[in-house]
């Protein structure tokens, strides 16, 4: 289903920096997912930049694995998913509908349900910087997960949907909703064209790039810089980033070095945005 058979398991350790040795088990679940989130940071900039996003597993290998590049929720989960099943994992997709914006948002964020030992677990490695750094119990909807400095849980709604939840400045915030349908690679690349080419996409309209870590969550949305401190408690620390900060910010904040020729592109639509 993932094209698992197809991915280079080794190169694809390495690039997360992940040096056990995995097995379909709970541990090797949670090393997995906490090193590529770690490690692969969010973003869209190839929308930006008017290219498209390939979904085949070689593309996303390329970009991700030997580009050293970021994506977005397509490419990143459907690389942790060809991981995950190549190692012997059982792996399902969903669909999801954004909460995070205040507004009713069309079904375009891709994310897993990962089953070990009869549990399933939310994998998520392509939310941004407010996305899970290790999996989510499913089956016990309202329990509080602690990962680190950050808290979330899940909450069970009408028909079978469920909530991710995200404690911040003392409050819990939807982050997305899904229903129990699965959703399959075919079900994202239709998802994949509206988030990369429609004219009312986020992707298309700014600059995203987006990293979570255990020490702060960074966001850098539009012109605008946001930091959330260690476990949402605080309020966020935002800035304006210069035409002249951006690609320096990108290599420093997010490890992100661009071609000469795609840097100054990237530039131009910048200067465009203000």
């Amino acid at each position: 289903m993932w094209s698992g058979d197809e991915l280079d398991l080794d190169a694809y350790l390495a690039r997360i920096g992940y040096a056990g040795r995995p097995a379909p088990d709970l541990e090797t679940l949670r090393g997995l997912h906490r090193a590529h989130v770690r490690s692969i940071v969010f973003e869209s900039l190839d929308v930006l930049l008017g290219r498209p996003v390939g979904l085949d597993l070689k593309d996303i290998e390329d970009k991700l694995v030997r580009g050293g590049r970021g994506g977005y929720c397509y490419e990143q989960n459907s690389l942790l998913a060809a991981a995950l099943e190549r190692i012997g994992f059982h792996v399902s997709g969903r669909a999801a509908r954004n909460r995070t914006r205040g507004a009713l948002m069309p079904v375009t964020h891709a994310l897993l349900v990962v089953t070990v030992d009869g549990v399933r677990w939310l994998c998520d490695a392509g939310f941004g910087h407010q996305g899970p750094l290790e999996p989510v119990p499913l089956d016990r909807p309202g329990t509080e997960v602690r990962q680190g400095e950050w808290t979330y849980r899940m909450r069970a709604e009408e028909e079978g949907i469920l909530a991710l939840c995200f404690l911040r400045e003392g409050e819990w915030r939807d982050l997305y909703a899904f229903s129990p349908q699965h959703a399959y690679p075919v079900d994202w690349v239709l998802m994949n064209h509206y988030s990369s080419s429609h004219p009312r996409a986020a992707f298309t309209r700014q600059l995203i790039v987006q990293r979570a870590a255990e020490s702060a969550r960074t966001a850098l949305i539009g012109d605008r810089l946001t930091v959330v401190p260690a476990g949402g408690r605080a309020p966020a620390v935002s800035r304006t980033v210069p035409v002249r900060e951006l690609l320096p910010l990108l290599d420093r904040e997010f490890g992100i070095r661009l071609s000469d020729r795609d840097g100054t592109e990237l530039v131009r639509r910048y200067r465009a945005e203000d």
